[in-house]
C-alpha cells in the first residue's frame, strides 16, 4: 500500500511494488514523481527526511537536510532580523538527491534507473495539473513573476496553469536521467552543480562547488517516546520531531477519551505552546545542540510542563517571529514483506526561494530561512550548518514491529499534526481515514486557528478561556498520509488527506 498527496505519485509507488521493488524503492519513486507533479511543494532542489522500519531490523532515520555554504558567516547578515525567503543566503545545499541515492543503495532493490523512470516520463511528456496544486500555483503568481527564468518555466502563457492543463519540465527530465545513470555525482558535481553555484553567486550567494561536492546525507537513530502503550519514532534534531514527542508525552498524562471537543482543542493548544517554546530555544543542527534529547523527554521535565497547564485558562502564547513555512510532501509505503517507510521532502516555502536553474530544471529551496540570527542561539546561522527543520516523518512501533508509518505536512503545524492524528487513532479509536478528516486546530503566533467545520459554540468556549480564536478560511491545516498495519489479519488500512489531491491505494 502507498499513501501520498498526488494520484500519480501513489500509482508510481504501486507500480514499483508490483514490479518487485520494496517499500524504499516505491517511496523514492513516489517522491520523485511529486517533485515533478507538485513543484510548489517539493523537488530535487530541496531536502528529505525518512524513517525506515525494515522487517527484522532496527528502525533508522535518514537526515537529508542540506547545509549552509562554508562562506556564509553571521557577519554577512549583520543588521538583518531574518533571512528573506528569496535571498540566495536562504538556499542551503539541497540534500534530497544524496539521501535518495543513499537509501536506494543501502535498502532498495531495483536501482535508481527504475526508481526514477516514472518521474522522468512525466517531466518529459507532461502531466495534467490537479486542483489543489493549481490552487496553490495561482496564489503564487506574483512570487513566480519576480524572476525571469522562473516565470518562463512556471507561468506558461503568462499565468499559472489551470486544472487539467498539461505541464512538462524537459530540463528536469534530463537531470533526473543523469542522476539515474550516474548517481549523486550527477547533481553535486559537474554541469548541474556548476549552474546552481554560478547562479547563486551571481545573486550574491556565498556558495562554492565544494559545498555541493562535499555534502553528504547521513543515517542516525530515531528518537522516541511512549504514547498509549506504543512507541512513536521521530527523526532527531535538527528536525522538530522532538516537539511532537513533547506534545504527545504531555497529552499522555490526560484522560483524552473523557474530554469534550473544546477541552481537547484547548489541551492540544497548551501542549503545543509548551513544546514549541522548547523547540525554538533548543533545536538546532545536532552538532550544535546544547541539551540531550533524553533529558527533554524525561518524566521530570515533561511533568513540569504538564503541571503548568490549566484546563480553564489559556497560557501566554509562544510567539514565533521568524518566516512562516508550510510547504512539503509526505508519504507512507508498506510492502508485502512488512517493510515500512515514512518519507518527507520539501523545498520549504511555496516554490522555495523562487530561484530556478533553467538548464538543469532545478527549483531551489530556501531552507536557510529556518536559521536564527540571534547571537548565542544554537540555531544561529554559521558555515556548513543545518538549520532547524519543520519537516518530520513519523513511525509508530508496537512490540518491535512497524505499526503505522505516517506524516502530516504543513510547516510549523507538523509537530502538532502528529499529536492530533495519533490522539484521534490511538486515544479516541477513530478509523484512520476518519481521523484524517477530523477538523484541525493549531495554536501558533498568538492565535488559535480553527478549521471552519469546528462549531462556533466550541470557538466561543475557547475564547472564554483566553484564547485568541480565528477561523482558517484561506487554506486547510496540514495534509496527512498514513498506513495502519494489522499483522494478525494481514491487513493494511490507509488514510489520505482530503485536503490534498492524493489517495491511499493498495493491492
Amino acid at each position: 500500500m502507498a499513501a501520498t498527496s498526488h494520484p500519480l505519485s501513489t500509482l508510481a509507488a504501486i507500480e514499483v511494488l508490483k514490479a518487485g521493488g520494496n517499500a524504499v524503492d516505491a517511496a523514492l519513486a513516489a517522491v520523485a514523481v511529486q517533485g515533478v507533479a507538485e513543484p510548489q511543494m517539493t523537488g530535487i532542489g530541496g531536502d528529505c527526511f525518512a524513517i525506515l522500519a525494515m522487517a527484522g531490523k532496527a528502525p533508522v532515520a535518514i537526515n537529508g537536510s542540506g547545509w549552509s555554504p562554508a562562506g556564509l558567516t553571521p557577519d554577512r547578515l549583520t543588521g538583518e532580523r531574518f533571512i528573506a525567503e528569496a535571498s540566495p543566503h536562504a538556499v542551503t545545499v539541497p540534500g534530497a538527491v544524496d539521501a535518495w541515492v543513499m537509501m536506494a543503495q543501502r535498502y532498495g532493490r531495483i536501482g535508481m534507473e527504475r526508481i526514477l523512470a516514472p518521474a522522468i516520463a512525466i517531466a518529459e511528456e507532461g502531466f495534467r495539473v490537479t486542483p489543489r496544486v493549481v490552487r496553490d500555483w495561482i496564489r503564487l503568481e506574483g512570487k513566480l513573476g519576480r524572476n525571469d527564468a522562473t516565470a518562463k518555466m512556471f507561468l506558461p502563457a503568462g499565468r499559472a496553469p489551470r486544472v487539467g492543463d498539461r505541464f512538462a519540465n524537459p530540463a528536469l527530465a534530463r537531470t533526473l536521467r543523469a542522476i539515474a545513470r550516474e548517481g549523486r555525482d550527477a547533481f553535486y558535481e559537474g554541469e548541474v552543480a556548476d549552474e546552481i553555484v554560478g547562479l547563486l553567486k551571481s545573486l550574491g550567494g556565498a556558495h562554492d562547488k565544494s559545498d555541493f561536492a562535499e555534502f553528504r546525507a547521513f543515517e542516525t537513530q530515531p528518537v522516541s517516546a511512549r504514547f498509549r502503550g506504543r512507541d512513536v519514532l521521530e527523526c532527531p534534531p535538527n528536525g522538530q520531531g522532538l516537539a511532537a514527542l513533547i506534545i504527545l508525552r504531555i497529552l499522555d498524562g490526560f484522560p483524552l477519551e473523557e474530554l469534550s471537543e473544546a477541552d481537547q482543542i484547548h489541551l492540544l493548544a497548551e501542549a503545543t505552546k509548551a513544546a514549541y517554546r522548547q523547540r525554538d530555544l533548543l533545536i538546532a543542527d545536532p552538532a550544535h545542540m546544547t541539551v540531550r534529547v533524553e533529558d527533554v523527554l524525561s518524566e521530570a521535565f515533561i511533568g513540569r510542563l504538564r503541571g503548568k497547564i490549566r484546563m480553564d485558562e489559556a497560557s501566554a502564547p509562544a510567539v514565533w517571529d521568524e518566516p512562516v513555512h508550510r510547504d512539503t510532501v509526505c508519504l507512507s509505503v508498506v510492502d508485502g514483506e512488512g517493510n515500512a517507510v515514512s518519507l518527507i521532502n520539501s523545498i520549504f516555502s511555496h516554490f522555495g526561494s523562487g530561484i530556478y536553474a533553467a538548464r538543469s530544471g532545478v527549483l531551489l529551496q530556501n531552507r536557510g530561512c529556518g536559521f536564527s540570527l540571534r547571537e548565542g542561539h544554537p540555531n544561529r546561522v554559521a558555515p556548513r550548518k543545518r538549520p532547524l527543520h519543520t519537516i518530520i516523518p513519523g513511525m509508530v512501533m508496537q512490540d518491535g514491529r512497524a505499526l503505522m508509518p505516517f506524516g502530516v505536512m504543513g510547516g510549523h503545524y507538523q509537530a502538532t499534526g502528529h499529536a492530533h492524528l495519533l490522539t484521534q487513532v490511538f486515544a479516541l479509536n477513530k478509523d484512520l481515514q476518519f481521523a484524517n478528516e477530523t477538523p484541525r486546530s493549531f495554536h501558533f503566533g498568538g492565535t488559535l486557528m480553527l478549521e471552519p467545520s469546528i462549531n462556533k459554540c466550541v470557538a466561543a468556549e475557547l475564547s472564554a478561556r483566553g484564547h485568541h480564536v480565528a477561523y482558517e478560511d484561506v487554506e486547510p491545516i496540514g495534509g496527512c498520509q498514513a498506513i495502519l498495519i494489522d499483522p494478525q489479519r494481514k491487513l493494511l488500512m490507509g488514510g489520505s488527506d482530503h485536503r490534498k489531491d492524493g489517495l491511499a491505494l493498495g493491492y
